[in-house]
């Protein structure tokens, strides 16, 4: 299903202050809460009095990470967490999450979700120090980085404000040092990160569902640029680098968090039933039915029904049940297709229906649908996008192709809607993407649909020569 937009990952974090917490299984559970971020591998690290023992694999959580393996973890007071999603057609072990290494002060372990855009600077200036690489990721630049300033520094907390003056990108950053879990969020804000506590004990992680799943409590997002430390004396906030432009990734709304997840003030499920709203007021049609694409366009077409007076129904089913196995047979997209999508034919049969996604990249699924609603008997098929059209690269750490590939990049709206086979096809409008997260305080990069990039995006030649850096 490479017509789809995906986030490359979600983290966690915590420190344990309850003696009836097993630290080991609250961070298997929040993994599964994160699984939506990242479904090509997952790994967990624990530290043990300051040894660090950690365990990682590719596939879905159940497979990457088994019992057996999860038992030899031991139960100490940090754990970190993380599940990664990679468009790369190979993915070696050592891009897997989390990192643990030894250095001058220990071991330090880190998990990321984000992509530095100075990633092939940094690279050249440990190439010239002499740093031995065991991956292609940006994790480890940024373990080389915090390394090499605490030989100065005269604590983890300066190194790494030290560190991360120097990066650029988007990143949310979990790690542990042998006494202390941090979490570091990039100036901008573009990846999200939010702490909660479980009883006692403090949680770092991508999103608030995981604090729902596990019993815990929300406190707040962790602000663009801030640091946050939690140790024996609890939690601690530098705010140093905080006070920059902000441009929190509006995929995050649109697609990438779940729904029941609220991100930097703004419930995920009402920003996505608001841009249905929305898009029915700019694109109304006369139909007797509207369903979603499951499970990202369900919410959108929920905002639409109620707006529109229009029924909501089910007129596509999904198959949950393809894993990690599966996705790698080398079969076309068009079986892959066939086999996770289906259309409801008692409902759609001999109806005008009106069906809302999230995006279309390079149009092969949103044709797949409209086929498949037609083949189930629809007399029209309307498809309607609860975003603008999708004309620029991600160069942020998703997996957006070339632009070239992109098809709302060489072709109008109307070419779309032949070449895709609708009866009809509306976006919502740019200026509509600031009022579906209207509460919320920060600014967005919506460069995907502007291309006005919240930072220098150049660094994307470093495909030529890092042709197999993934993070």
């Amino acid at each position: 299903m490479s017509d789809k937009l995906h986030d490359e990952c979600g983290v966690f974090g915590i420190y344990k202050n309850d003696n009836d917490i097993n630290i080991v299984d609250e961070t298997y559970l929040a993994l599964y809460a994160l699984q939506h971020r990242g479904q090509v591998g997952a790994g967990i690290a624990v530290n043990n009095d300051g040894t660090m023992i950690h365990y990682k694999d590719f596939g879905m959580i159940p497979e990457a990470l088994p019992e057996s393996e999860l038992a030899r973890l031991g139960n100490g007071n940090i754990a970190l967490g993380h599940v990664k999603y990679s468009s790369s057609v190979t993915v070696e072990r050592e891009n897997l999450a989390p990192l643990v290494m030894r250095y001058i002060k220990g071991q330090l372990a880190l998990c990321m979700n984000g992509a530095l855009s100075n990633y092939p600077e940094l690279r050249e200036y440990l190439n010239q120090g002499a740093a031995i690489f065991q991956s292609n990721g940006d994790t480890e630049i940024v373990a080389y980085m915090i390394a090499s300033e605490r030989i100065q520094a005269v604590s983890i907390e300066e190194s790494v404000q030290n560190a991360v003056k120097r990066l650029k990108g988007a990143y949310a950053i979990v790690m542990m040092s042998p006494s202390k879990l941090i979490g570091v969020r990039d100036p901008m804000g573009i990846r999200p990160l939010c702490v909660g506590k479980l009883g006692n004990s403090y949680i770092i992680t991508s999103e608030s569902c995981v604090f729902d799943s596990l019993g815990g409590e929300f406190i707040r997002d962790v602000m663009p640029g801030e640091m946050i430390v939690i140790d024996e004396d609890g939690m601690h906030s530098y705010t140093e680098n905080c006070g920059q432009k902000t441009a929190l990734c509006i995929f995050e709304y649109i697609y990438f968090s779940r729904p029941d997840s609220v991100i930097d003030g703004v419930s995920v499920i009402e920003s996505r039933q608001r841009a249905g709203r929305l898009l029915a007021q700019q694109c109304p049609v006369d139909a007797d039915l509207v369903c979603g694409v499951p499970d990202c366009g369900i919410d959108s077409a929920i905002g639409y029904s109620m707006e529109s007076g229009i029924q909501f129904g089910t007129g596509l089913i999904k198959n949950k049940y393809i894993g990690r196995a599966f996705n790698n047979r080398k079969k076309n997209s068009e079986y892959l297709m066939r086999i996770k999508l289906n259309a409801l034919k008692s409902n759609v049969e001999g109806k005008r229906v009106i069906v809302i996604d999230d995006s279309i990249l390079k149009g092969n699924t949103s044709k797949h649908i409209v086929d498949l609603l037609r083949q189930a008997g629809a007399k029209e098929v309307h498809m309607r996008i609860a975003s603008p059209p999708f004309k620029n690269p991600c160069y942020l750490n998703s997996d957006t192709t070339a632009k070239e590939n992109l098809i709302a990049a060489t072709m109008t709206t109307d070419e779309i809607c032949k070449a895709i086979g609708a009866d009809s096809l509306g976006f919502l409008s740019a200026d509509s993407l600031k009022e579906i997260a209207k509460e919320c305080n920060l600014d967005f990069c919506d460069a995907c649909f502007t291309g006005k990039y919240p930072l220098d995006v150049s660094y994307t030649s470093r495909e030529d020569k890092y042709s197999q850096k993934i993070q």
